[in-house]
């Protein structure tokens, strides 16, 4: 079938049109043309089109680069196009499709998301989220993406779902982190109705302007968006507020989402221990094994009587169990190896999906992709921020923050350490290394210390509470006797931690700083070049600061409290 021909873009066989190109040793995917007239392949990253435009076809993600002599993906080899010919007919676009890529996966609960780094450009909705979070991933730092699904009605078949008047909650958040050395990853699940303040955000407007929307105090957590005008930006500075974890970037999705997409993947393995005939969502299953696709599979991650003790919280664990078995099912065989499965995909992912500026381009959706394709499932855990029933209510409707429980699980997640336990050989090795680091580091706070009088130093607010450059320099100046500290305001760019910036022949002054701070040896960052004469160095306080002279956050745990609730994506759990 010629590809100007086609009405629908899943009409096309994909495993017809692979071709072979001995120079590069990638498939590539040519649309109706002779292989003899093909010989170069074609495109950089798309611009936008519009909606009505044929779709594009997208890469296979995670399939192994194809050796020499090696079938297409689908099982077909050729060397020339099946219609055969020659001559110098016009020539047509090739899409050019490169192994090792990976479709990353994430659902969330009420609705799916799935974003596949594909060149499907014009599906995609951008949002300009006035400033909010870090400003973007980046390649050599922990990753923290927010996955919002919104419960508001859009689309065909969706009448029965949220709530009708509503522009949408933030239904359902996880905060995805992804490990700085890319071995882990945690999924964090935000309870909807957990009571919460909502600060003050700068919201981009249609018209260009930007208008501040004020804070709320002691408010469900979903109000974070959508009302009053919030965008999903506000979403972002609220997990901040709560987490003390800055996003980099968000992905947002509503109802069709995982309707699309679990019909496009052929549906969801799922398990239940009882049957289950919920009027509300509708979800009708006889005990035992299923695969949900379309109503059936938004039926499950809606329901919120099936299972548990009909709670938002039981509700939340059947959404993670249903992620879980998405991953293992994109993981697959039988998924990996279909071309023409993953064009369906990545056209139903990419027409679900709102996001960022920073992730609204090829290259970030790339980049993207190409940080998580190594994460072993066994190392992706789910887990819920705990929480508490709201002692404040007769009637149990919300829940507040259980802090005691909450405090080591989201220390752990902004420590970067992870909740699964990695290969023995590799823990040794990490653990020896990290031994040896921490040996050099602990060296950089022997030995002379400048006097006060001496010490010259820039401080910068990196992320910790508003002003505090101000009350530090302060402090330092009047409490301290270090005169030649300066303010310089918020810093370039916020940093994980507290950190002092020096150069080498400045190692007695960044001694005695420490020592008035209290900082710990992880917070030394030597340089390689002396500076000169009278050149500060540069304190950057972090969300580990709060106050000047008072310690900085305490060490982070290695384990957590037993009662946490949590589960890897590589297990199948059955919902009960």
């Amino acid at each position: 079938m010629d590809a100007q021909s086609r009405g629908r873009a899943d009409e096309i066989d994909p495993a017809d049109q692979w071709v072979l190109n001995p120079r590069t040793g990638n498939y590539e995917l040519r649309l109706g043309e002779p292989a003899a007239q093909t010989r170069r392949p074609s495109v950089g990253a798309p611009r936008r089109s519009s909606r009505s435009a044929p779709a594009p076809t997208a890469p296979s993600p995670a399939v192994p680069k194809p050796r020499r002599g090696d079938g297409p993906p689908g099982g077909r080899r050729s060397g020339r196009s099946r219609k055969g010919g020659g001559g110098g007919g016009r020539r047509k676009k090739a899409l050019v499709v490169t192994g090792g890529t990976l479709a990353f996966l994430l659902v969330a609960g009420s609705v799916g998301a799935y974003l596949y780094y594909d060149h499907l450009n014009g599906n995609l909705n951008v949002t300009d989220i006035a400033g909010a979070g870090t400003g973007g991933f980046k390649k050599d730092q922990a990753i923290n993406i927010l996955v919002i699904g919104t419960d508001k009605r859009s689309g065909a078949g969706n009448e029965g779902y949220g709530d009708a008047e509503s522009v949408g909650h933030a239904d359902t958040t996880i905060l995805f982190h992804v490990a700085k050395d890319r071995s882990n990853a945690t999924a964090l699940s935000i309870p909807r109705d957990l009571i919460t303040d909502i600060p003050s955000c700068p919201t981009k407007q249609p018209d260009g302007s930007t208008k501040e929307i004020g804070g709320t105090k002691g408010t469900r957590f979903n109000n974070s968006l959508g009302q009053e005008g919030r965008d999903a930006g506000c979403t972002m500075r609220t997990v901040k507020e709560l987490t003390g974890i800055e996003v980099d970037n968000f992905m947002m999705v509503d109802f069709n989402a995982v309707k699309t997409l679990s019909t496009a993947v052929g549906g969801v393995p799922v398990c239940l221990e009882k049957a289950v005939d919920d009027k509300d969502s509708k979800l009708k299953l006889s005990q035992g094994e299923h695969r949900l696709a379309g109503e059936q599979a938004l039926a499950f991650v809606r329901t919120r009587h099936a299972f548990g003790n009909e709670s938002d919280l039981d509700r939340i664990k059947t959404q993670q169990q249903f992620l879980g078995s998405m991953m293992r099912e994109m993981k697959s065989k039988e998924t990996l190896t279909s071309p023409k499965k993953f064009f369906s995909l990545a056209e139903a992912a990419t027409k679900s999906l709102t996001v960022d500026k920073g992730l609204g381009s090829i290259d970030k959706l790339t980049d993207l992709a190409g940080e998580l394709k190594d994460i072993n499932l066994k190392n992706v855990t789910f887990t819920t921020l705990p929480v508490l029933d709201n002692p404040a209510e007769k009637v149990k409707a919300t829940v507040v923050l259980n802090q005691a429980d909450a405090d080591p699980l989201l220390q752990m997640i902004r420590g970067d350490v992870s909740l699964t336990e990695v290969e023995k050989k590799e823990q040794a090795a990490k653990d020896a290394a990290d031994a040896d680091a921490k040996a050099k580091q602990d060296a950089l706070l022997q030995g002379n210390k400048a006097p006060a009088a001496d010490v010259r130093v820039d401080v910068y607010n990196g992320g910790g509470p508003k002003g505090s450059a101000s009350t530090t320099l302060n402090w330092l100046q009047n409490t301290k006797g270090v005169s030649k500290a300066g303010n310089q305001g918020n810093a370039p760019a916020k940093v994980g931690a507290t950190q002092l910036e020096y150069a080498p022949n400045q190692a007695d002054q960044a001694r005695a700083l420490a020592e008035m701070m209290g900082l710990p040896a992880t917070a030394m960052k030597m340089g390689t070049a002396d500076a000169s004469a009278k050149t500060p160095m540069k304190l950057t306080l972090g969300p580990d600061f709060k106050e000047p002279g008072a310690p900085l956050a305490p060490p982070v745990p290695q384990e957590l409290p037993k009662d946490i609730q949590q589960t890897q994506a590589d297990k199948a759990v059955c919902a009960k």
